[in-house]
């Protein structure tokens, strides 16, 4: 017996509402066209509270992926409406989308994605230089997100000089250094060790302690479970919008 209980969500407040960072409204995505149409995400509606860390899980090919595109403003719905930060920026044009990217958004993938000519100071002061940052503040403000992920002694490392964890954390300082609303991270511990996963979520938990919002796609039980709630997506929707870190072993054992 399939055990799965469909989410409806609005952006309509609840009786004591936080603020919403991300509402999906309605979200269909389709790519392709005719014999090729593929339907990536059908009716996805889902609410993210500003303050929240959150994760999202799924087999491949559910829609989680393509969720996060939208969500991060690197892709466009074909139908619907996404609230960020109390703007619908489904329909914005390229340029408005790359401004919020820049200036309310950070993202931390599985691959570092560090230029390996750059020091580790200079990877991280990147973004400040496509923002206008005066020289003076890009090396203050990198210097200091170098020193909330534990790498003030690092600065002038080369990528090639540093291990897997550690080029994770010069890329989270990277995604934190243009003080973003909300960070995305999509697999940030795939290329991690045990040990280094775990120092890499004590930086999440500390960031979001802080108040930046995080919304993770990961595979692992074990870092889904450190989050404060799961999103399960199958076939292009959300089936769980709520799950408690207590819930996934259950719903694992129902969909594995």
């Amino acid at each position: 017996m399939t055990n799965t209980f469909p989410i409806t969500e609005s952006c309509v407040p609840s009786p004591v509402p936080k603020p919403a960072i991300i509402c999906l409204e309605h979200i269909l995505k389709v790519y392709g066209s005719d014999e090729t149409e593929v339907q990536a995400l059908n009716d996805v509606n889902l609410i993210v509270e500003q303050g929240e860390y959150c994760s999202i899980m799924g087999p491949s090919g559910s829609g989680k992926s393509t969720a996060m595109n939208i969500i991060g403003c690197l892709d466009r719905p074909t139908s619907g409406h996404y609230y960020f930060d109390n703007v619908d920026v489904s329909q914005m044009d390229d340029g408005s989308l790359a401004y919020i990217r820049n200036k309310k958004l950070g993202f931390v993938f599985q691959q570092f994605h560090l230029l390996p000519q750059l020091t580790t100071l200079e990877n991280v002061m990147l973004p400040l230089v496509y923002s206008g940052i005066e020289p003076n503040e890009r090396r203050d403000r990198a210097t200091e997100a170098l020193k909330q992920v534990g790498l003030e002694k690092r600065l002038y490392n080369k990528p090639n000089q540093l291990s897997g964890g550690q080029q994770q954390r010069v890329a989270i300082a990277r995604a934190i250094v243009n003080r973003p609303i909300l960070l995305l991270a999509d697999e940030p511990t795939g290329a991690l060790d045990s040990r280094t996963t775990q120092e890499v979520l004590d930086i999440f938990s500390k960031l979001n302690a802080s108040g930046i919002s995080i919304v993770m796609v990961t595979h692992e039980p074990d870092v889904a479970r450190q989050t404060q709630r799961i999103v399960w997506f199958r076939d292009g929707q959300v089936v769980h919008s709520n799950l408690a870190p207590s819930d996934l072993t259950h719903i694992l054992h129902l969909t594995g």
